[in-house]
């Protein structure tokens, strides 16, 4: 049997909105392998290794999944949103280029997804119609003084912003001061956008000022837009002009 490894985006929870690609590569799959709240939105079925992992062990579920497809099993390995962003796709690479050559002559690709940021803000209306830059606020991979310093350089280049994993359990107090941070350099009055299980049934969405943004109206299953000087609410819907 000839091995493969697919790389597969999910999507931000709605099945509709994974891609027909992706859907093809599950059912052609013998393993799949991610983060175990995400194995668990893939259907059982005989013939089919369903592999569920802790979220804190990116590169030893890649280097299972290079193995596996190294023995012949075709493998996907899954994130939700998109896999290149935030996600298994660089983690992978990583497992790659750290292990053995023949790794790097499998058969292999990356399958894009909708990313959690593009349905948040496509479901608030287009607050990201202009330049706008993603930043992850957890500081699992890096400290968070750097990622301070990343959302200062990006209000000073007045981009929209769209948070990944704004607020956790394990780090509470950290999103209240981003959004100090935000205030102090962006003003009472800019526009954020609270993005919650989008897609999903329990999808909430909420549009308020900084001035009304409090920590609490954020999780790790919201993301969170920050709208730049010129980005404006027309009814329910934000939008940022493509005109700058």
């Amino acid at each position: 049997m000839s091995g493969w490894l697919v790389i597969a985006g999910l999507g931000p929870g709605a099945e509709g909105m994974v891609t027909r690609e992706v859907q093809a590569a599950l059912r052609d799959a013998t393993d799949v392998i991610g983060y175990a709240a995400y194995v668990a939105r893939i259907p059982a079925r005989d013939g089919l290794v369903l592999h569920g992992s802790d979220n804190r062990v990116e590169l030893d579920r890649a280097a299972l999944a290079l193995r596996l497809a190294a023995e012949g099993r075709r493998v996907v390995v899954i994130s939700s949103g998109d896999p290149g962003v935030f996600a298994m796709a660089s983690a992978v690479f990583e497992a790659m280029e750290a292990g053995p050559a023949e790794w790097q002559a499998l058969d292999m690709s990356v399958l894009p997804g909708i990313t959690a940021m593009l349905a948040a803000a496509a479901a608030a209306g287009a607050p990201l119609g202009h330049d706008f830059c993603a930043i992850n606020l957890s500081d699992n991979l890096k400290p968070f003084d750097l990622i301070l310093h990343r959302v200062r350089l990006a209000v000073q280049g007045d981009f929209a912003m769209a948070f990944y994993n704004p607020r956790s359990n394990s780090r509470p107090h950290q999103f209240g001061q981003v959004l100090d941070l935000l205030r102090q350099s962006c003003g009472a009055d800019r526009l954020i956008t609270f993005a919650r299980a989008v897609s999903t049934p329990e999808q909430q969405i909420r549009t308020v000022t900084l001035a009304e943004a409090s920590p609490e109206m954020a999780d790790m299953r919201t993301m969170v837009l920050v709208g730049s000087s010129l980005t404006r609410r027309i009814g329910r819907f934000v939008y940022t002009p493509r005109s700058a």
